[in-house]
């Protein structure tokens, strides 16, 4: 009998060490909830600079669209006396450049310094048109960490609040368990400043390319005026006559 009961405490045991414990699963929102209200501004920072990165980023991209037939059009309208042609063609191309190019065209027969100086006026516009919203982004990257760190310094002082009052009675889960909400606030602000700061350095670098097509277009546009044809002359002279 004592035999019958070994073998039975034996197989009971080894049934016991052959069960696998389930592991404890951990999700973003259980974490953004133990984060605690530090949370809030964190995720709202997060998202604000998520939106305003895709919707630059459709901009810059819409504004680095190029033809590579637009000069060459406008140097033929200007040359051949066409003005109202490549008005009518800046306006159809719709980028920051041929909006410069524009305002170039209707200062025509002005001195050269001041046609330059208007299409320097239109490209400071456009291009602080295109770095709107950059400072959310720039301020995600610059203050979501912050936060992540203030919120585990409150986090830690709360736990240790807790393991002064529990008095001689501390449970080593008190302190684990505040510590771990505290960290859950600097996963969450590095988290968000991380890819906020490649988002900002990647439109700055768009918008770069942008201004780099800026100044080359201008550039092209001041030697069409400035080459020395009969038709150049011809329009000179009619806009000094008006």
């Amino acid at each position: 009998m004592s035999l019958l009961i070994f073998i039975q405490e034996g197989l009971n045991e080894a049934v016991a060490s052959a069960r696998i414990v389930a592991p404890v699963e951990m999700n973003i929102l259980d974490l953004a909830f133990k984060g605690g209200w530090i949370m809030i501004p964190i995720v709202l920072l997060f998202f604000i600079a998520a939106g305003i990165f895709v919707e630059r980023l459709l901009v810059i991209r819409k504004a680095s669209k190029e033809s590579d037939s637009f000069m060459d059009r406008i140097k033929d309208y200007i040359l051949g006396s066409r003005i109202d042609s490549a008005k009518n063609l800046c306006k159809k191309t719709d980028t920051p450049y041929a909006r410069m190019i524009e305002k170039g065209i209707n200062r025509l027969g002005r001195p050269m310094n001041d046609i330059q100086v208007a299409i320097e006026n239109v490209g400071v516009i456009e291009v602080a048109k295109l770095e709107k919203g950059f400072t959310w982004v720039a301020t995600t990257a610059a203050i979501a960490p912050m936060l992540g760190f203030f919120g585990t310094v409150t986090g830690m002082v709360r736990a240790f609040f807790d393991m002064a009052n529990a008095g001689s009675s501390v449970d080593i889960t008190l302190l684990s368990g505040g510590i771990y909400e505290a960290l859950v606030t600097t996963v969450a602000g590095l988290a968000a400043g991380i890819p906020a700061l490649f988002a900002y350095n990647y439109l700055v670098a768009r918008v770069d390319g942008v201004i780099a097509k800026m100044e080359a277009r201008t550039m092209d546009f001041m030697d069409i005026l400035n080459e020395p044809v009969t038709e150049q002359q011809s329009w000179q002279s009619e806009e000094k006559e008006k």
